[in-house]
């Protein structure tokens, strides 16, 4: 199997990152970004992907942790895209839906090279004349807070990995509890990763008709 590592490095006035991953790993971790939680979960993310993930963050904490949380997810995105190059022989299509307690994560991803991201869901809704309308939802949480970080920039998060590793990704969750919710995405989306990402022996190719992705 080709080397599926990549080491990226990103440098700006408001964060200074350094990333290691290896797709193809045992779910090893070494994460320092200064928030305990977005530290745990990112933590979560390689042990149940099964991805090796290093993440060294010096952010402006003292502002607030979106810049943080936002050029992780960047350099985080750019590793996978890295080290998945032409995509050969993946998978390339995963869903997973991941409880815990209260909680439950409901994940698609497609690891096209075209990145959309989504978190909600499609809720119905009644409309005259007897006839019934979806509408998209957007996703929330339960509570603002969790400890230092803020639960609005877990979907942050998701999306700026979505943009940069080239993923088209849908996400909801739901439940009573802001931990919660947001662990179970992150377990979801590694656990749906790292089924979209694993070789499938059958290919020799990309798998697209397109011949690329």
């Amino acid at each position: 199997m080709t080397d599926r590592t990549a080491a990226v490095s990103r440098e700006t006035a408001e964060t200074d990152i350094d990333v290691t991953l290896d797709v193809d790993g045992d779910g090893d971790s070494t994460v320092d970004t200064g928030v305990g939680f977005f530290d745990h979960m990112l933590a979560s993310f390689s042990k149940h992907g099964l991805f090796d993930l290093t993440v060294r963050c010096d952010g402006d904490l003292d502002i607030d942790d979106h810049h943080t949380v936002e050029d992780v997810g960047i350099a985080v995105g750019e590793a996978f895209a890295e080290a998945l190059g032409d995509k050969r022989g993946i998978e390339r299509f995963a869903d997973r839906r991941v409880p815990l307690d209260e909680a439950v994560a409901s994940v698609v991803v497609d690891v096209s090279g075209r990145p959309l991201y989504e978190f909600g869901g499609v809720s119905g809704s009644g409309a005259t004349g007897g006839s019934s309308r979806a509408q998209r939802s957007d996703g929330k949480f339960s509570q603002p807070y969790v400890g230092e970080f803020t639960s609005t920039m877990a979907a942050h998060f998701f999306r700026s990995l979505a943009m940069h590793a080239g993923l088209t990704l849908h996400c909801e969750v739901e439940g009573e509890n802001a931990h919660h919710e947001i662990e179970a995405l992150f377990k979801g989306v590694a656990r749906a990763l790292d089924d979209a990402t694993r070789i499938d022996e059958r290919r020799s190719g990309t798998p697209s008709t397109k011949g690329e992705l």
